[in-house]
């Protein structure tokens, strides 16, 4: 029926027009599709929060904690989970920060954006990296850093 990803994406672009509700579940199932590439996936989700803010909160939450997902596009999906919802944000954020694989500076940002939005749940986020002899040394300071002040304000 598509012939790629884009082809999904453009049709469910130009359902939004006609159809808003037919159009968010569109966006929803490429942006949870693992099959689907990954800046692919997130534009669904961009789109879907656009069109259903709290309908995107499942579709973001699945790319961020989806280890098949690059960094960059698992955090660029937390950050705006956490635009559409806060409190939902913190698992995905939490997933990121403590995932040993992921970049150290993607790592350090997801902590940071849970200590935004939960600051008691970006504490055991912060030690795991302060602790992760394979993170760089400034990524590891800061980490330690932001968990003081997050036991500063406790």
């Amino acid at each position: 029926m598509y012939e790629d990803d884009e082809g999904r994406l453009d049709a469910a672009e130009q359902l939004a027009e006609h159809n808003p509700h037919a159009a968010a579940e569109a966006f929803s199932a490429i942006a949870c599709d693992q099959a689907v590439g990954d800046e692919v996936r997130l534009s669904a989700a961009e789109q879907l929060a656009a069109l259903q803010p709290q309908a995107a909160a499942p579709a973001c939450l699945a790319i961020a904690r989806d280890r098949t997902v690059g960094d960059e596009v698992r955090l660029s999906a937390a950050e705006q989970l956490a635009a559409v919802d806060p409190q939902a944000a913190a698992p995905a954020c939490l997933a990121i920060a403590c995932d040993g694989t992921v970049g150290d500076e993607v790592r350090l940002s997801a902590a940071e954006q849970l200590a935004a939005v939960d600051p008691q749940a970006a504490a055991p986020a912060c030690l795991a990296i302060a602790r992760d002899e394979e993170v760089g040394d400034e990524v590891r300071l800061s980490a330690a850093e932001q968990l003081v002040a997050i036991n500063a304000r406790a």
